[in-house]
């Protein structure tokens, strides 16, 4: 950088001399500006050497001391940026979520303040209205109370499936490793526990679950907060027990005298830790910063109302008055483009509210260093870039254990199918999601995965590095979020206004907006 300054100082400062020459200077001004220059030059070197140096002390400061650093620049460089070999799996390195980064720029600062601001103006938006329709202040939060109603149905639901979580995967797997030393069969052994552990899976922390969440007729969020952590036990629960097979095969290959066996402790501390990925030990901070942890917190609860108020202001009114019209292509496409604003907001929301706030406070309280849970995912110029950055923490899951472990499989001449295998799983795991907590089947999402997504995959791939793909892909994400927000809208107010006395299953799966005109 000081380079960089003193090159175009002196190109300013050739530049004049030359201005001089022509104009036929006497040499006595000549050698007293040529010295003149000199003196600048050097104090201004002087300046901006000693600028740089406090920006670097400064920037040390704020992070060192929470954050230890590990090993040399290029390195911390070469940690955030490249992915380990395969061989190694995951690498684990003490680093800052980007954001927090980012937050010490008074400009990106700027921004958030920014989406305070259009809270507030939603706040004061919704009190103005109530207050000219009804006379009075109406403060009710009937929706909040709705979506979240039933909570001690999902407290005893959570409960039931961590503990079975940290009881049976965690013994199956010590079953079946001390026996797998001594044992002659251990083909059939390994055989019987696996079955167990398939069996746990599937319909311990699988069919459970749903059930619960089906027949109590829990309200969308808290099936949500069920369903959600279903699939996050489930990947918890597949990675202790995937990354843990292998180091006892390898200790009976080498006939060890011990078996690698984690402590309970480490698996509990797993099943809570900001990742997905098993490890005995992770990076870790020497202390927790409460302040911190009250602050993600806070700004998740801001988020939550946040939704509240897009979903009060510019989502109900919509869809109430729209869903009672008769379904046409005009009215689909004003649905549409009116739906990419709030779609748009919530996709931010949840990305800041999950990603970054409740991902960073809980690290924070186990003191867990390695905050990459995303990356600069809206920099992306292809989806392909998009797809690895966006969540980190779920793609580093896919990435091993089922793109690797497909190619493990099936041999690396299959790397198309092994990408088109993640995104079906990936895709029928988000259906099946939403199906659950919205309770009904309209797979919007499912479809735009594995068509839109997958074409645009290859299309926009890595090699397109130009800003105009960044628009195209922002342009395409705007409007898959409002086709999202418009087609699950209507068919949930379209159930709600046209329910049917004893439907059958083929009614589940029937979309009842296309045809809820007819019964009105």
């Amino acid at each position: 950088m000081v380079q960089e300054l003193r090159i175009s100082f002196q190109l300013c400062f050739i530049t004049r001399l030359k201005y001089w020459e022509n104009h036929v200077v006497s040499l006595t001004n000549y050698c007293l500006l040529k010295s003149f220059m000199k003196e600048v030059d050097s104090h201004f070197t002087e300046f901006v050497n000693s600028l740089v140096a406090k920006s670097a002390l400064l920037d040390s400061s704020t992070s060192a001391s929470h954050f230890p650093a590990s090993g040399s620049e290029k390195e911390q460089h070469k940690a955030k940026t490249l992915r380990a070999p395969p061989e190694h799996g995951k690498i684990f390195t003490a680093r800052r979520s980007l954001l927090d980064e980012l937050f010490e720029v008074s400009h990106i600062r700027t921004i958030y303040h920014m989406f305070i601001a259009l809270l507030i103006v939603f706040i004061l938006s919704t009190l103005l209205v109530d207050f000219i329709d009804e006379g009075r202040l109406v403060l009710g939060f009937d929706l909040l109370v709705f979506v979240f109603g039933k909570f001690p149905v999902v407290f005893c639901t959570w409960l039931c499936m961590f503990c079975a979580t940290v009881f049976v995967p965690y013994n199956l797997f010590i079953w079946w490793a001390q026996g797998h030393c001594s044992s002659s069969h251990r083909v059939l052994r390994s055989l019987f526990y696996g079955m167990l552990f398939t069996l746990f899976q599937t319909a311990g922390l699988g069919f459970g679950p749903t059930y619960i969440a089906v027949s109590y007729a829990l309200p969308p969020a808290s099936r949500f907060i069920v369903i959600l952590e279903q699939v996050r036990l489930v990947m918890k629960a597949h990675s202790f027990v995937r990354e843990n097979v292998p180091r006892v095969l390898s200790s009976v290959k080498d006939k060890s005298s011990t078996v690698p066996i984690p402590r309970i402790s480490q698996y509990l501390y797993f099943l809570f830790a900001p990742t997905l990925i098993y490890r005995d030990n992770y990076p870790r901070n020497p202390m927790i910063r409460w302040g911190y942890v009250a602050t993600k917190f806070a700004q998740v609860l801001g988020s939550l109302f946040y939704a509240y108020y897009i979903f009060v202001r510019l989502c109900i009114p919509q869809f109430r008055n729209s869903s009672q019209e008769t379904f046409n292509l005009r009215g689909l496409v004003l649905c549409i483009f009116n739906s990419i604003l709030p779609g748009v907001l919530i996709l931010f929301l949840v990305f800041f509210a999950f990603l970054h706030c409740w991902l960073n406070a809980f690290a924070e309280m186990l003191r867990f260093a390695d905050r990459m849970f995303y990356k600069d995912w809206w920099n992306s110029t292809s989806y392909a870039n998009y797809y690895r950055t966006w969540n980190v923490v779920v793609h580093d899951w896919l990435y091993y254990y089922a793109y690797r472990d497909f190619l493990w499989f099936f041999g690396k001449k299959f790397k198309a199918a092994a990408m088109l295998s993640v995104f079906t799983v990936s895709a029928a795991v988000h259906e099946y999601v939403l199906s659950i907590c919205f309770g009904y089947f309209y797979p919007v999402l499912f479809c735009l995965f594995m068509c839109f997504g997958m074409v645009f995959n290859f299309i926009l791939n890595d090699r397109r590095k130009g800003p105009i793909w960044n628009v195209i892909m922002w342009t395409s994400l705007f409007l898959g979020q409002g086709v999202i927000i418009c087609l699950y809208s209507q068919e949930w107010y379209a159930r709600q206004y046209c329910p049917m006395e004893n439907p059958t299953f083929l009614d589940y799966l029937k979309p009842r907006s296309w045809s809820c005109h007819m019964k009105m």
